[in-house]
C-alpha cells in the first residue's frame, strides 16, 4: 500500500520541523477507483467521476491498532465490514484509497486490489472484516 505525497509530507514535517499534523482519528473513508489514483491524488479514476453510479459514495472504514515493535512493518486490518449499496451500472474496480473526508479531502493511502472486481448493476459490494489491510514498512 502506497502512502500519498500529502501524508508523506505531513509526517515528515511533523517529525522534522514540529509542524502540527491533525490526525483524522478513526474517521477514514474507503474510495473505489477504476484506475490508480497515484501518490499525487489523481481522483479522475474515482468511481463517481468515471461512471454514472448514483449509488456510489465513499464509505466509512475503521481499523484495529497496528502492532508496534514486532517487525519492520506494522499492519492494521479493518475491524468492520465495508458495504457499498446496490450499484446502478456495471464497472470494474481496480484500486482503492483511504481518504480523511467523505468528499474531497486528502488522500492518505492507495493500492491496487489483489484482483479487479466487477461491480454488477443491482448488486452490493462488500469488503469483509480483515480484507482491507494497511502495511507500512
Amino acid at each position: 500500500m502506497a502512502m500519498s505525497d500529502y501524508l508523506e509530507d505531513s509526517v515528515l514535517n511533523h517529525i522534522l520541523t514540529g509542524t502540527a499534523y491533525t490526525s483524522p482519528n478513526a474517521t477514514l473513508h474507503l474510495a473505489l477507483f477504476t484506475a490508480d489514483p497515484t501518490d499525487a491524488n489523481t481522483t479522475a479514476g474515482e468511481v463517481d467521476v468515471v461512471v454514472d453510479d448514483t449509488a456510489y459514495a465513499r464509505q466509512t472504514i475503521a481499523f484495529a491498532a497496528a502492532a508496534t515493535g514486532t517487525s519492520a512493518s506494522s499492519t492494521a486490518q479493518t475491524f468492520t465490514s465495508v458495504i457499498y449499496g446496490s450499484g446502478a451500472v456495471a464497472y470494474n474496480v481496480t484500486h482503492f484509497a483511504l481518504y480523511d473526508a467523505l468528499t474531497g479531502g486528502n488522500l492518505l493511502y492507495h493500492a491496487a486490489l489483489s484482483a479487479p472486481v466487477n461491480r454488477l448493476a443491482g448488486k452490493t459490494l462488500v469488503f469483509d472484516i480483515g480484507n482491507v489491510t494497511v502495511v507500512q514498512g
